[in-house]
């Protein structure tokens, strides 16, 4: 079993990918290549009310800045989509 030490920063972002995407943890976990659980526990404390891990408040231009990254992934997300289907088809062409 290898233990493998989490940055403050990529547990931040991960929380952060679970929240945005609407995916499930275990989805984003197998991703990341982190254990289910451990990415549910950083989860937990982030969806029981804002502002509950570390006794922050969001001020509007976070909640502005988060808005406009969100949609930034949701188009990250579709062009990677888009081009992961472009590879599979042009590995496709040049097998023929």
């Amino acid at each position: 079993m290898v233990v493998t030490r989490c940055s403050e920063e990529f547990k931040r972002d991960a929380v952060g990918l679970v929240e945005s995407s609407g995916r499930s943890v275990n989805s984003v976990a197998k991703e990341l290549g982190v254990n289910t659980e451990s990415l549910r526990k950083w989860v937990l404390p982030a969806r029981s009310g804002p502002g509950s891990g570390a006794g922050e408040v969001v001020t509007p231009s976070e909640r502005e800045e988060l808005k406009r990254l969100r949609k930034q992934v949701r188009e990250l997300e579709l062009e990677k989509e888009i081009l992961r289907k472009a590879a599979q088809y042009f590995a496709k062409e040049m097998s023929r």
